[in-house]
């Protein structure tokens, strides 16, 4: 037996959570000094008040899972007799992975007799959460913790993220673009066009002149290098624009006839980074 443990920047629906049996360690987002988990189970965030707060520009901050949390989530996983394969956000934008390698490192002397593997996803969002998927897919199918610890780190550079923000300013905050390109970027109406790199970095690769094209060209990309569309189950994770994932997803079944789109929230602390209006695609292809 093993548990698929994961932590809240994957950005899985309340749903998926249960009925994959997954378990979810929270980061935490800080909003004017007060502290709040990103994820609680069982419990329903208000996202839309945090989208709200983002608008304001309210000043906000987050934290990584520090390795106690996982020293403690992790044992507790152990003494009931199972193993686990924890699946991390991308170690290129948190200290995540590296506490959670600290607490599998100290265990695994602990407990000889058990496994703990660790993946570094090199993903995002629902990219991540894509990931997460497919592995748990391959549980319920009977495949081994070893034989699914290898799948990902075979196919994870397969995952293919690709995204677009309505505002600048956020990735202006967290130093992802310049003051000058934000600003004339608002003024002219240009919308990057981003994807998650091979180090699991967010990397600016084109821009596009108006939201709706920003929009067609993440569906564009994914003509590219996707693999059997028709076979895959793709996700789509938005900023407070609803409508703006419909859009991508209608237009994904439409010229690509995937087989299923699961649309989501992105959390509020990968949010508090890329900002409300956010649109991002994900789905396996030949390479990122």
């Amino acid at each position: 037996m093993y548990k698929i443990i994961t932590d809240s920047c994957a950005n899985l629906t309340d749903e998926l959570i249960e009925s994959l049996d997954l378990m979810v360690v929270s980061l935490i987002l800080n909003v004017d000094n007060e502290q709040h988990y990103s994820y609680v189970k069982g419990e329903k965030t208000d996202l839309q008040r945090f989208y709200t707060m983002m608008r304001q520009k309210k000043n906000i901050t987050t934290s990584q899972v520090n390795s106690d949390t996982f020293l403690q989530v992790f044992e507790e996983t152990l003494k009931a007799g199972e193993d686990i394969l924890y699946v991390a956000f991308s170690s290129a934008l948190s200290g995540t992975c590296h506490a959670a390698q600290i607490a599998a490192d100290e265990l695994r002397e602990k407990y000889p007799e058990q496994k703990i593997l660790v993946v570094d996803s090199l993903s995002a969002s629902m990219g991540e959460g894509l990931l997460i998927y497919y592995a748990a897919q391959k549980r319920l199918q009977g495949e081994s913790i070893e034989e699914v610890y290898q799948w990902l780190m075979e196919n994870r550079l397969r995952l293919c993220h690709w995204f677009t923000v309505e505002d600048l300013f956020f990735l202006h905050r967290g130093g992802r673009v310049s003051s000058t390109s934000a600003v004339l970027g608002t003024m002219l109406g240009i919308k990057p066009v981003m994807h998650v790199d091979d180090e699991g970095r967010l990397i600016l690769v084109s821009k596009a002149r108006g939201r709706k094209r920003a929009l067609d060209a993440l569906v564009e990309r994914m003509k590219e290098t996707v693999q059997n569309p028709g076979e895959q189950t793709v996700f789509i994770s938005h900023g407070d624009c609803i409508g703006d994932a419909e859009y991508v997803a209608e237009q994904v079944k439409a010229d690509l006839l995937v087989k299923d789109v699961v649309i989501n929230y992105v959390d509020p602390v990968i949010g508090s980074h890329s900002g409300p209006g956010t649109v991002a695609l994900f789905f396996l292809g030949s390479h990122r």
